[in-house]
C-alpha cells in the first residue's frame, strides 16, 4: 500500500476522532454546566468532570507529563505508519484512532490544563470518560488484534 494511502487512512481517522471529541466536549461544557443528565436510568449519565490526571484521576496535576506522553505516542504511531510499507489498512486506521484520541485530550491539556470528561456509567463504578478516551481504548484493542493477525500472517509467508 502506498504511503499516500496509509497517511490518508491514518489522518482521516485521527481527524475524525479529534473533531468528534472536541465538538462533544464543547457541547458538554455548555449543556452539562447545570448538572448531570440521566440518559439511560441505572446505566449512563452525562456529568461534566474536569480531570487533570489520567484514568481514575491517576497523576492528578501532572498535565504536562501526560501531554508529553501523548505527543510521544502520536509521534510513534505516525512514524510506524510512515515506515511500514506492508501495514494493513485496519492497523493503519487503528493507529489513527489512538492518535486522534491522544490529540483530542492533548488539546484539552494544553488549552485548559485539564481534560473534559462527561460519560458517567452508573451501573458500575468506573471513571468518567470522553470520546477521545473511547478512540484511544478501542484503537489500542484494535491495534493489538490487527497487529497479532498481521504478524501471524507475515510469519506464514516466510515459511
Amino acid at each position: 500500500m502506498s504511503l499516500r494511502v496509509r497517511i490518508a487512512g491514518f489522518a482521516g481517522v485521527a481527524v475524525c476522532g479529534v473533531v468528534l471529541d472536541q465538538v462533544t466536549k464543547a457541547w458538554a461544557r455548555t449543556a452539562l454546566a447545570g448538572g448531570p443528565v440521566t440518559v439511560v436510568p441505572g446505566y449512563l449519565d452525562l456529568a461534566l468532570v474536569k480531570n487533570t490526571g489520567a484514568a481514575f484521576s491517576i497523576g492528578s496535576g501532572a498535565t504536562w507529563v501526560f501531554a508529553l506522553l501523548a505527543i510521544g505516542i502520536v509521534a510513534a504511531c505516525t512514524v510506524w505508519v510512515v515506515r511500514e510499507r506492508e501495514m494493513p489498512m485496519g492497523l493503519v486506521c487503528s493507529l489513527g484512532a489512538v492518535a486522534g484520541g491522544g490529540v483530542g485530550n492533548l488539546i484539552d491539556r494544553v488549552v485548559a490544563g485539564e481534560v473534559t470528561d462527561f460519560f458517567a456509567t452508573t451501573f458500575v463504578d468506573f471513571p468518567v470518560f470522553n470520546v477521545a478516551d473511547i478512540f484511544v481504548t478501542c484503537g489500542v484493542v484494535a491495534v493489538l488484534l490487527c497487529w497479532q493477525r498481521w504478524d501471524a500472517g507475515r510469519g506464514e509467508d516466510n515459511l
